[in-house]
């Protein structure tokens, strides 16, 4: 394998089936082995509320009791990852859906109760990478939702961006790897109220700056921060784009070390 793209996309896509067919298409066009890790949040917190069921949510991330992770896990695991197949099926791309536990590929812990308790969400511990290879060696592009396993039989509620990361990771160790993550913006803005300014280039230095002078704030500085660790740790290029600039290698933001 030449090189690897991983491709992180969130509910602005899944929840917009118009949307999600169009991406799909531009994702299976990529050519070369590919990636996908998706989440489904809103479509779990709908079920909920459907089910009777509080969301509790803190910090934007969801508290996880036991009727909550059945949730999570028939959304996630179940239905957005099975319709996520059958459409990149309907395309040409021969998908498997994957969660943690399938063939043992990722991983996890459940996160200590304190100083929070969020129940069944877990925090990730590795990829099999040589399973990774394996199925993209068979020709099979993997679709990862965001439940996990401890390894002794309990299922975890564990954050997409952290899955994607990870993944990401165990596929550096195998080929070249490029990390995109789709998101409602076309990249990091310099001037929130201005879509059009993006930040083409993004280096640990200039990120310094940037932050220091506000331009990159608030919910942006994880985003970062973690898309530095991942090309600090192996991954060679991070990109923060619009799930519509899927095939524009141009377009968003690249996070990279220089």
């Amino acid at each position: 394998m030449k090189q690897i793209t991983v491709i992180k996309i969130g509910g602005n896509v899944i929840d917009n089936e118009e949307v999600l067919n169009a991406f799909l298409a531009r994702f299976a066009a990529i050519e070369g082995d590919k990636i996908l890790v998706h989440g489904g949040g809103k479509l779990a917190s709908r079920l909920q509320k459907e089910l009777g069921q509080e969301v509790q949510m803190i910090d934007g991330r969801r508290v996880t009791d036991r009727a909550t992770l059945d949730v999570v896990t028939m959304v996630y695991a179940g239905l957005v990852n099975k319709q996520i197949i059958a459409k990149l099926q309907a395309l040409g791309c021969n998908a498997i859906g994957l969660s943690g536990a399938d063939g043992n590929i990722v991983r996890a812990h459940r996160r200590p109760a304190k100083p929070i308790d969020y129940g069944f969400v877990g925090d990730i511990d590795g990829v099999d990478t040589m399973m990774l290879r394996s199925l993209l060696e068979a020709g099979l592009t993997p679709v990862f939702s965001a439940i996990m396993h401890d390894g002794a039989g309990t299922l975890l509620n564990c954050n997409a961006d952290s899955v994607t990361q990870a993944v990401a990771l165990g596929a550096a160790q195998l080929a070249p790897t490029d990390l995109v993550f789709c998101f409602e913006k076309h990249g990091v803005l310099s001037d929130a109220e201005n879509d059009d300014s993006v930040i083409a280039r993004i280096t640990p230095d200039s990120y310094l700056q940037l932050k220091a002078d506000g331009i990159v704030s608030g919910g942006m500085i994880p985003k970062i921060e973690n898309a530095l660790r991942a090309v600090e740790q192996g991954v060679r290029t991070v990109r923060i784009k619009h799930a519509d600039d899927l095939l524009e290698e141009s377009a968003g933001t690249t996070i990279c070390n220089a």
